[in-house]
């Protein structure tokens, strides 16, 4: 048959058809296919009938080969090509031995901060230490009652200025 013919067959088919057609490739019944994708065993035996109309065949195993055939030619992936990078070139250093290690030590201070378990330095959480477990009782009592005057350095601000605006908006 002729490329045309065999494009207008394949583009003829739906969706449901090919669901149907799929188990079919893999000799299943109707009423195995049926039981794949949720249908009744009548329904599917009419999709089967109408496709091999369309396919212009007379079996069951006819239509399962022309399809095959059919699938095989028209149904490609469609993929990206894969970009290959052009070649690179070597260019000559300037650094000694070619390695500029010796001339310039770059070191990542992210990557050490989360390889090791102590603090690295530089990269230390500055409220780190007071969250520890392990102070004193007068360290305790010390960082409490920071925590309480800041606290109650808030409270009396935030009364101020609400005082200050109840005075603006009243007039």
């Amino acid at each position: 048959m002729s490329d045309e013919a065999d494009f207008e067959r394949w583009s003829r088919l739906t969706n449901k058809h090919r669901a149907c057609l799929d188990p079919l490739l893999e000799r299943k019944t109707s009423k195995e296919i049926a039981r794949m994708i949720g249908l009744a065993k009548p329904t599917v035996d009419q999709r089967l009938t109408k496709a091999r109309s369309i396919l212009g065949v007379d079996t069951r195993d006819q239509a399962a080969v022309e399809y095959a055939r059919l699938k095989k030619k028209y149904d490609r992936i469609t993929y990206d090509p894969i970009h290959i990078p052009d070649r690179t070139e070597i260019v000559p250093s300037d650094f000694a031995e070619g390695d500029p290690s010796t001339v310039i030590h770059l070191t990542d201070m992210a990557v050490a901060a989360r390889s090791t378990d102590g603090p690295v330095e530089g990269l230390s959480d500055p409220l780190g230490l007071i969250w520890r477990r392990d102070h004193k009782g007068l360290a305790r009592l010390a960082l409490m009652m920071t925590m309480l005057v800041a606290l109650l350095l808030v409270v009396h601000a935030s009364l101020g200025i609400s005082e200050t605006l109840t005075r603006l908006v009243s007039g």
